[in-house]
């Protein structure tokens, strides 16, 4: 909060407010002297009490504060679109080992998979270069934060010197967000709804590498969305068709009757960045970002 000529008290968005800031009040009251009642956690402002925020009664106002918080620094930074990636936190880049194999097999498969690692990052640059002429407004990636794909697609970005979003989430084995995700767009999650949320609200183009079972997860989130018109459709784009091909029977699906066959339609399937970013173009046709 600033003071104006006249002396009264305004918020940045020029709103005269003449109450106590939380933040002042928090100052306040940490420095209050030190008895048993003030200690006691009963006394902690509520919005200060980080233990009174994590008791399971208050899991709705973390969900909100969760939704909240990222919606607030993207629009504060401006973002109004962006292209999704996501794909195996477990592929490495070329030239690197495996971290994550458990077996020869596995070590060959992941290595050979590395061509993914390279077209991430090239499809990330791809998208870097169209949204700089938005001033970097549109079309901005965003990743889940991680290794692996999402590394390479934060890394693509960062090359261009573009920013880019990574939405880390706690996970049972540390997960650290990558080096090449914008610092003051580095978010992290304890809900993989909002999570989700997140991914999908400002989503122009979604492409789709090889990946475990939280690439399904996702891949399959969106497809629903689509699928039942609860999301517009947009380019959903999956990297690596004969990996594809191979773990789902997308035809089998739509030749049982469980899905239309036009089902199969939502889904474009490419080899290289060059192929996904001409998919994306055609769709939009270039349309200054409408």
């Amino acid at each position: 909060m600033s003071k104006a000529k006249n002396g009264r008290l305004r918020r940045k968005d020029g709103v005269w407010d003449p109450l106590k800031t939380s933040s002042a009040d928090k100052k306040r009251a940490e420095s209050v002297p030190k008895t048993p009642q003030s200690m006691s956690p009963s006394y902690r402002l509520a919005y200060a009490d980080e233990d009174f925020l994590c008791r399971e009664e208050l899991r709705p106002i973390r969900l909100q504060l969760e939704l909240l918080k990222t919606e607030m620094y993207l629009t504060e930074r401006g973002i109004k679109s962006t292209v999704v990636m996501f794909g195996g936190a477990r592929i490495p880049a070329p030239g690197t080992s495996a971290w994550a194999a458990r077996n020869d097999v596995q070590r060959a498969n992941l290595e050979a998979a590395s061509i993914y690692y390279e077209e991430a990052r090239k499809f990330a640059r791809l998208c870097a270069r169209y949204s700089a002429g938005f001033d970097f407004h549109e079309y901005v990636v965003v990743t889940g934060g991680g290794p692996g794909v999402m590394e390479a697609g934060n890394r693509g970005a960062s090359e261009e010197g573009a920013p880019s979003i990574g939405l880390n989430i706690v996970l049972p084995h540390e997960q650290a967000p990558n080096v090449y995700v914008t610092p003051e767009l580095s978010f992290n999650f304890h809900y993989f709804a909002i999570r989700k949320m997140h991914f999908m609200v400002r989503a122009k183009a979604i492409a789709v590498f090889p990946g475990g079972f939280g690439t399904l997860d996702e891949l399959f989130e969106c497809l629903t969305l689509i699928q039942t018109g609860r999301m517009e459709r947009l380019p959903l784009i999956l990297f690596g068709e004969k990996f594809w091909r191979d773990i789902i029977n997308f035809d089998a699906l739509a030749e049982f009757g469980t899905i239309a066959p036009d089902d199969v339609k939502l889904i474009s399937f490419v080899d290289t960045a060059d192929e996904a970013w001409k998919i994306v173009a055609d769709f939009y046709e270039h349309d200054n970002g409408h």
